[in-house]
C-alpha cells in the first residue's frame, strides 16, 4: 500500500492517491509517513546482489518498484590529483544523477495510478523525468526554459514526452508548471517547444478552493517535481547508501555537493541521517554545500564565503543551479547546520578551470558538474576542509549534454 503523506510543520496528513496535494495548505513541502529501515546488520557489498541498482535499498524505500533500468550504483572512484574520491554519476541513463528520483517518482505515479506527470526543469530532471514515464508508458509534459541547452532538449523531445518552453528566468518556468499542475490557465506548447503562456502569473500558485488553507490540489497532471515531491528525495538518498556499502559502510568525513533546488544534498543528508538511525553508520558526514555566486541564497543565510574574480557579480556557467529559491531552503539550511557545514559561493573562473582539468583528467562533464570539485581547494584555504579528510564529491551531469 503507498504511504500516505504528511506535513512536518502543521502535521496535516493526506492520504495517497493520484489527487494528492503536491504540497501543504500552509505551504510546507510533504514528506512520507512512513520511513522504513531494515532491522540487524548489513552485509559487505561482495555478498549483496547489486543487479536491482538502487533498488537494492528497497528496505529503506516507502515507495514500490515498478519503473526501472536497474540504474544505481555508479563508480566510486580515487581521484588521488584532488586529493578526494568521485563518485561517477554522470554515468546513469539519462546521463545525469537525477536518475535517482526519477525511478522513485516514476515508480509512485504508477503506484497511485497516476495517468499523466508533469515537471519543469532546466533540463537535465526533465530529461530524466521524460524519460522514466517513457519506460512506464505515462505522458510527461515537461516546462524548460526558452535557451535550453539542444541536448537536453531533444532528450526530452526523443521519448515523446512534451516539452514547454518557457521565456524568462527559472522561476518563471516553474511558475508556468505549476499555473499548468493547478488548471490556473491552459499552458501551450508543442513537440517543437512552443512557447508557454505564461500572462499574469505571480509564479505562486493558489488553493483550489480559494481558502488560503486548502490543499493544494493536482488539476491538469500529477506534479513530478525534483524540487517538491518527496518521492524524488526517496531516490536521491540512495547516493548516501551507495557510498557506505562502497566504504565497507562507513561514511566519509565530508561531502562536498552542489545545491541548485539542493535535490542530491537532502538526498545524501536523509540517507546518512536514516543509517545513523538504523545503527549501520556512527555518523553523519559535513554537508559542504557550493552554489553559483548569484545564485546563492544559501551561502548567504549561513554567512558562507565567496571566491569570485574582480567585477564578477553572477555566475553563468553552471546552468544547472542557477535557482535563487530552493523549493526546500530552510530544510538545506538545518542539513548544514546539523552537521556542521557550510556552503559557499564560485564564480565562473574557478568553474571553468575546473571543468579543464577535469576533462583533461578523463571525467567528461557539464559545466554545473564542474562546481563541486571547483569548490575542494577554496574549502581547503578557507579551513572549511583540511588536507587529510576523507571527502567524497559527485560528479552530477554528463558532457554529452553540453550542446
Amino acid at each position: 500500500m503507498a504511504s500516505d503523506l504528511v506535513c512536518p510543520d502543521c502535521d496535516a496528513v493526506y492520504e495517497a492517491g493520484p489527487d494528492e496535494p503536491w504540497r501543504c495548505g500552509c505551504g510546507h513541502a510533504l514528506e512520507f509517513v512512513d520511513r522504513p529501515y531494515p532491522e540487524g546488520h548489513p552485509r559487505p557489498l561482495s555478498s549483496l546482489d547489486t543487479s536491482r541498482g538502487l533498488w537494492t535499498f528497497f528496505e529503506f524505500l516507502p515507495i514500490e518498484e515498478h519503473v526501472t533500468f536497474h540504474e544505481g550504483f555508479t563508480p566510486l572512484v580515487d581521484a588521488p590529483e584532488w586529493n578526494a574520491d568521485f563518485k561517477l554519476e554522470y554515468v546513469f541513463p539519462s546521463g545525469s544523477f537525477k536518475d535517482r528520483g526519477a525511478t522513485t517518482t516514476l515508480s509512485r505515479a504508477v503506484e497511485l495510478g497516476v495517468e499523466k506527470v508533469i515537471e519543469d526543469s532546466s533540463g537535465n530532471a526533465g530529461a530524466a523525468i521524460a524519460t522514466y514515464a517513457a519506460r512506464a508508458g505515462l505522458p510527461a509534459d515537461i516546462y524548460v526554459p526558452e535557451d535550453v541547452k539542444q541536448s537536453k532538449l531533444m532528450a526530452i523531445q526523443r521519448v515523446d514526452a512534451r516539452p514547454v518552453r518557457v521565456p524568462g528566468s527559472r522561476e518563471d518556468v516553474t511558475a508556468a508548471c505549476v499555473d499548468a499542475v493547478e488548471g490556473v490557465r491552459a499552458a501551450t506548447g508543442n513537440q517543437n517547444g512552443a512557447a508557454a503562456d505564461r500572462e499574469g502569473s505571480d509564479g505562486h500558485p493558489t488553493p483550489a478552493d480559494g481558502h488560503p488553507d486548502a490543499p493544494y490540489q493536482t488539476g491538469r497532471g500529477w506534479y513530478a517535481s525534483h524540487a517538491w515531491n518527496p518521492a524524488f528525495y526517496a531516490g536521491t538518498m540512495t547516493f548516501a547508501f551507495e557510498i557506505a556499502a562502497q566504504r565497507e559502510w562507513s561514511a566519509p568525513d565530508a561531502l562536498v555537493l552542489p545545491i541548485g533546488h539542493g535535490t542530491l544534498f537532502l538526498g545524501a543528508y536523509r540517507g546518512f541521517d536514516l543509517l545513523r538511525e538504523a545503527g549501520i553508520t556512527d555518523t553523519i558526514p559535513r554537508l559542504l554545500g557550493v552554489q553559483s555566486v548569484g545564485y546563492d541564497p544559501i551561502v548567504t543565510v549561513v554567512d558562507g564565503d565567496r571566491v569570485v574574480e574582480e567585477g564578477e557579480s553572477e555566475a553563468s556557467i553552471a546552468d544547472g543551479i542557477q535557482i535563487r529559491e530552493p523549493a526546500r531552503g530552510s530544510q538545506i539550511v538545518e542539513a548544514i547546520e546539523a552537521t556542521d557545514g557550510t556552503a559557499i559561493g564560485l564564480g565562473d573562473g574557478a568553474v571553468e578551470n575546473a571543468l579543464d582539468r577535469l576533462h583533461r583528467g578523463g571525467f567528461y562533464v557539464e559545466p554545473t558538474t564542474a562546481v563541486a570539485p571547483a569548490a575542494l581547494a577554496h574549502l581547503r584555504e578557507l579551513g572549511h576542509l583540511d588536507e587529510d579528510e576523507d571527502v567524497v564529491v559527485p560528479l552530477t551531469g554528463s558532457g554529452l549534454k553540453t550542446m
